[in-house]
């Protein structure tokens, strides 16, 4: 049996005081572990479905798996979608507790996946197995954590993989900001707006995805800057149990999906 409560871990960071903390469900029994910012509650376990959803739905926009489809070998620019995918290559950003580059590493389609993380605290916490998808993603020979900023590489022409300017990926599944109009820090705005998706989409292959987690509302004005920059974009609502407060909760899934090459001629 564990405390009803434990601070894990608590570090000062360049934003903020991040803390990994655990405490015990009175009703189940089980334990929950969340993540603090300052004075802000990034994740916690107990609502996971969001992070869940926003793998299944980015990669499930992709196309499935057909004739003449390439199979598992070494990532390269020259790998595209094309008319059905197998060996996908993804980019997580963000790390948090690790629900969504675990949903991610469940489709057997991923061949890599590389997790994008500002805070090189909260790698740590995986590599030691102080959280519990942390040992299993850190042993996942598919999964590389890169220590970086997500919008600073989206913006730079050496993109997401230190070992490989300019590489291309399937998907970018990305889950930082509260919103697109609740970020973390002012600097990551600049994404959200048409010139910074435009930067976004050199690093997906034609056809390729990017998805988004929101914990507000669908954004009509924000799918509309979508729809101008991607061939196609779409919100989702996942709702899921809210034991906290009863009834229901929800999150939002943007998906977006360059266009292919067929398309862009």
């Amino acid at each position: 049996m564990t405390a009803r409560f434990e601070e894990i871990d608590w570090r000062p960071t360049p934003m903020g005081d991040i803390s990994l903390r655990r405490r015990r469900d009175p009703v189940s029994g089980a334990d929950i572990h969340e993540v603090k910012l300052g004075d802000e509650f990034l994740m916690s376990s107990l609502f996971t479905a969001g992070e869940i959803a926003l793998a299944r739905l980015g990669l499930a926009r992709l196309p499935a798996a057909g004739p003449g489809t390439p199979g598992p070998g070494t990532p390269g620019p020259e790998d595209a979608p094309g008319p059905g995918t197998t060996g996908l290559d993804v980019v997580v950003g963000g790390l948090g507790l690790g629900y969504t580059a675990h949903a991610a590493l469940e489709n057997p389609r991923v061949r890599s996946l590389i997790v994008v993380e500002a805070l090189g605290e909260v790698i740590d916490w995986h590599r030691r197995g102080l959280v519990p998808l942390g040992t299993g993603l850190a042993s996942d020979a598919r999964c590389r954590f890169v220590h970086g900023d997500f919008f600073a590489m989206a913006a730079d022409s050496g993109g997401f993989d230190p070992g490989a300017p300019e590489r291309r990926f399937h998907a970018v599944l990305l889950d930082v900001d509260h919103s697109p109009r609740h970020v973390l820090h002012p600097r990551h705005a600049a994404l959200y707006e048409p010139a910074g998706l435009r930067a976004l989409t050199e690093r997906l292959h034609p056809g390729g995805v990017f998805a988004l987690w929101s914990n507000d509302p669908p954004d009509d004005a924000f799918t509309t800057v979508l729809a101008d920059v991607f061939a196609e974009a779409e919100a989702a609502v996942v709702d899921f149990p809210n034991p906290l407060r009863g009834g229901t909760a929800s999150n939002t899934v943007y998906v977006a999906r360059t266009h292919t090459r067929t398309e862009a001629d």
